[in-house]
């Protein structure tokens, strides 16, 4: 029987009504009690960790989350954690960035009612969450939502209330249930190095939507205040050529040494800065990277990581670029 660690971090499925609206209040021992058939499937040891709204978590919990996992690696065959459903992909990319090459899973579950309600999808995704995790068909970081298993890169919240609230994005699932039986689509990885945890992270990033009618004089401030850069564009993505000061005004930021990564306002399929001329210009200034198919929260995490590890822009460039976990096709 596999030995799995419990860590919870509060969210909606641990979450009970108050005075100002829902906020999490259930403990590590009451979610299992309300699962009792975890007892024959596993061993299972809790670590309470937060007791957060999802809302709330930010990149000084996603590390205290990899080093809680890191400190217990080796006495555990595998991980469930407990999460609120609106931050859950962000922090299921970190994770993913800041524990590579790890053979045991690592797996990110919630719910979108609260364990303690009679009308719940608490229960049955805590129990595959740790069906998934004592698969020996499971490896490293993934989201077990509804009946899907899905990469922590690739992981997107498309749905505020629904059961089904995840999807995977520009990528199969690693696996689906079917009731309670799992079948896996991804086979598991033949890993040729050894687990590594690397939890420095730089969280000076902005992330810029792009409005049609933008100017460009907000850049001077940028420079001061940021390290990274994240543009959000139209279709395949670009900097609108037609107002100057946009243009200029990343010049003058990529000429400072940062980073800016191109992603798109559109959820599937990706940007493409090589198609139109409003793309290429961009692309061809210093530090300037085209995020191409990965997901808005893989793009921030991985930003903040690689941004962590000090390296020269054109390094950061090439590390960025660098697949993890099948982030980038």
């Amino acid at each position: 029987m596999k030995k799995i660690l419990l860590i919870t971090t509060g969210g909606t499925i641990a979450s009970v009504q108050g005075l100002n609206g829902l906020a999490p209040a259930i403990g590590s021992s009451e979610l299992l009690s309300a699962v009792p058939e975890l007892k024959e499937l596993c061993d299972v040891d809790t670590y309470p960790l937060y007791n957060l709204d999802s809302t709330n978590m930010s990149p000084e919990q996603w590390i205290g989350i990899a080093e809680c996992i890191k400190k217990f690696y080796w006495d555990y065959d595998g991980f469930v954690i407990t999460h609120g459903t609106d931050t859950m992909a962000y922090t299921a990319a970190a994770l993913s960035y800041m524990i590579r090459n790890s053979q045991k899973p690592v797996v990110l579950t919630g719910s979108q009612k609260s364990i303690a309600y009679r009308d719940t999808d608490a229960r049955n995704n805590l129990y595959r969450a740790f069906l998934f995790a004592c698969s020996d068909a499971a490896w490293g970081v993934q989201i077990v939502f509804d009946t899907d298993v899905i990469l922590g890169t690739r992981a997107r919240k498309v749905r505020s209330k629904s059961y089904n609230a995840f999807e995977s994005i520009n990528y199969p699932e690693t696996a689906v249930f079917r009731d309670m039986k799992l079948v896996p689509f991804l086979p598991k990885p033949s890993f040729k190095e050894a687990p590594s945890f690397n939890t420095s992270l730089n969280p000076r990033i902005f992330v810029l939507r792009l409005l049609p009618g933008m100017k460009g004089d907000f850049f001077d401030y940028l420079i001061s205040h940021y390290d990274g850069l994240i543009i959000e564009g139209f279709g395949v993505g670009g900097l609108p050529t037609i107002e100057p000061s946009l243009i200029e005004g990343l010049e003058r930021w990529a000429n400072a040494g940062h980073l800016t990564v191109f992603s798109t306002q559109v959820q599937n399929e990706g940007s493409d800065l090589s198609i139109y001329e409003v793309g290429r210009a961009a692309g061809r200034l210093p530090g300037v990277i085209d995020a191409g198919d990965m997901t808005p929260e893989a793009v921030v995490t991985k930003l903040m990581w690689v941004l962590g590890q000090n390296k020269s822009q054109e390094e950061a460039c090439r590390l960025f670029l660098t697949p993890v976990q099948l982030d980038i096709i």
